[in-house]
């Protein structure tokens, strides 16, 4: 794909516009980028004459469709709806896309469970089969969520409030059942912005049982390295690491 200095202003134009509105899509997508492609490279690497290696990839394969397709049903069941009822129209080319991507995620699942029953002379063409198919689909995904962040969320910010758009987000996480909420957060926390991070934990502290939110921030502590806990240490108001300053 060529870049074309029309869209690269668009994209900026509509980031510009996004400044300090709430975004439903922000997080999620960065979480899904990162295990996107973290799973891609561990297929890509995965050593065809190693069990190990193959499991890892294969296993890996299949939380990430378990994930897309859980996700793809939070976007039909909440986001689509809204911006149906005040923007018509306006993401029906997203939601045919949804079902392309479900077509996608049940092959891609097939292949990776496939490929653990594969005889050991079998698995260097089945693994580099299962790397370019995913291949496709992570670059379907990433220009998919482009589209989502600029088109679906100029729509949104036009026609809903911050205030509705944090309910449609709550009512929508309220339904996430806590492994697949943990299982985003590993994701998510290391590769948000600081400041997005400390948003998201706010967020959790204002909203959770004090209990989720401590687990939640033992948890951060593990995913993050000592001087991106300590900024969020700072801005939580919990201890810091001993003897870090964060910058």
């Amino acid at each position: 794909m060529q870049s074309h200095t029309i869209e690269i202003a668009h994209v900026a134009a509509t980031a510009r516009t996004g400044l300090g509105r709430f975004n439903l899509y922000a997080g999620i997508h960065k979480a899904l980028r990162a295990m996107m492609a973290d799973t891609l490279l561990t297929v890509g690497r995965a050593d065809p004459t190693d069990a190990a290696d193959v499991n890892m990839a294969a296993t890996r394969v299949g939380e990430l469709m378990d994930l897309c397709a859980r996700h793809v049903a939070h976007e039909n069941n909440f986001v689509h709806p809204a911006l149906e009822a005040r923007c018509p129209g306006v993401c029906q080319p997203v939601a045919q896309e949804h079902e392309g991507h479900l077509h996608h995620i049940a092959h891609l699942r097939d292949a990776a469970l496939s490929l653990l029953k594969t005889e050991a002379g079998e698995r260097e063409p089945a693994l580099q089969a299962l790397y370019l198919a995913l291949a496709l689909f992570v670059a379907d995904n990433f220009q998919h969520m482009h589209t989502e962040e600029t088109v679906h969320n100029s729509a949104l910010w036009a026609a809903y409030s911050d205030a509705e758009l944090i309910g449609i987000h709550d009512a929508l996480v309220a339904t996430i059942p806590p492994a697949e909420m943990m299982l985003v957060m590993r994701w998510m926390l290391p590769n948000l912005s600081a400041p997005e991070r400390l948003g998201v934990m706010q967020g959790m502290r204002a909203g959770a049982p004090a209990p989720v939110f401590d687990g939640m921030a033992d948890a951060a502590q593990g995913l993050l390295d000592q001087r991106n806990w300590a900024k969020l240490a700072r801005g939580l108001g919990l201890p810091p690491v001993p003897g870090l300053v964060a910058g």
